[in-house]
C-alpha cells in the first residue's frame, strides 16, 4: 500500500483477508524477551502472559483468553466489563495497547519460527520451556477433568449405566423379532376387507345382469 491517505489505509484494513489481519494482531515483547529471540514484535495467540500498558486497565498482567481475527482485538483474563443490566463481558483490548511478558511454546509452528536463526543454546532454552509449558497444560486438563467428576450425581450416572444397558445388541435384535409378526398380523387383517369388497362388487354385477334378463324376456314376449 503507498498511499499515506487514512481513508484509503482504513478500507484497506478493514477489507483485508483474514490471513493478513491475523498478522495485524501483534504487540511488542519485553526487553529480556527482545533480548532473548531478537524480535520487535509477534503475532499474540491464546495462552501468551500480556500487560496492557495503556487505558483504564493499564498495568494489569494475565494471560491472554481469546483472539478475534476479525475484530482484530483480544481478550484477557480479568479484564470485564458491566453491562446496563448487570451482566459482565470480557472488554476487548487492542493488541498495540499491550505488551508481551511470557510466551506460548506449546505450539511447534511458533518455536520453529522463532529457533530460526538463534544459537544452540537459546534453542534448547526454547524447548525446555515448551516442555514445561506443555506438562502444565497436562496437568490442568486432569485437574479440569476430576473436578467434573467429582460433580455428576449418582442418580445421573445410574441413569446412563441404564441407558447402556438397553442399547445392547442382543435386546436390539430380540426387538427386531417382535416387530416382524405384528406386520404379518396386520396383513392378515387387511386380507379379509379386500374380500369382502370383491364379493359386494361380484353381488352387485349379478343383480345387474338377472335384471337385464329379465327386461329382455318381457320385450320378447310383448313381441310376440
Amino acid at each position: 500500500m503507498k498511499s499515506i491517505q487514512p481513508r484509503k489505509q482504513r478500507k484497506m484494513l478493514f477489507n483485508a483477508p483474514l490471513h493478513k489481519k491475523r498478522a495485524g494482531i501483534a504487540s511488542h515483547l519485553a526487553e529480556n524477551l527482545l533480548l532473548k529471540y531478537d524480535r520487535r514484535s509477534l503475532p499474540v495467540i491464546k495462552g501468551d502472559t500480556v500487560k496492557v500498558m495503556r487505558g483504564s486497565f493499564k498495568g494489569h498482567e494475565d494471560k491472554v483468553a481469546q483472539v478475534h481475527v476479525r475484530k482484530q482485538v483480544i481478550e484477557v483474563e480479568g479484564i470485564t466489563t458491566v453491562k446496563a443490566d448487570g451482566t459482565k463481558i470480557a472488554k476487548p483490548i487492542h493488541a498495540s495497547n499491550v505488551l508481551i511478558t511470557k510466551l506460548n511454546l506449546t505450539d511447534k509452528w511458533r518455536r520453529k519460527k522463532l529457533e530460526g536463526g538463534l544459537s544452540e543454546e537459546t534453542r534448547k532454552e526454547i524447548e525446555k520451556e515448551a516442555e514445561e509449558q506443555i506438562k502444565e497444560l497436562e496437568e490442568e486438563q486432569l485437574d479440569e477433568e476430576l473436578v467434573e467428576g467429582e460433580e455428576i450425581p449418582e442418580e445421573v450416572e445410574e441413569i446412563s449405566e441404564k441407558k447402556i444397558v438397553e442399547k445392547t445388541p442382543s435386546e436390539k435384535t430380540e426387538k427386531k423379532e417382535e416387530k416382524r409378526p405384528k406386520e404379518k398380523k396386520s396383513s392378515e387383517k387387511i386380507k379379509p376387507k379386500t374380500k369382502k369388497v370383491t364379493t359386494k362388487k361380484k353381488t352387485e354385477s349379478s343383480k345387474k345382469k338377472t335384471a337385464r334378463k329379465a327386461t329382455t324376456k318381457k320385450k320378447t314376449e310383448v313381441g310376440k
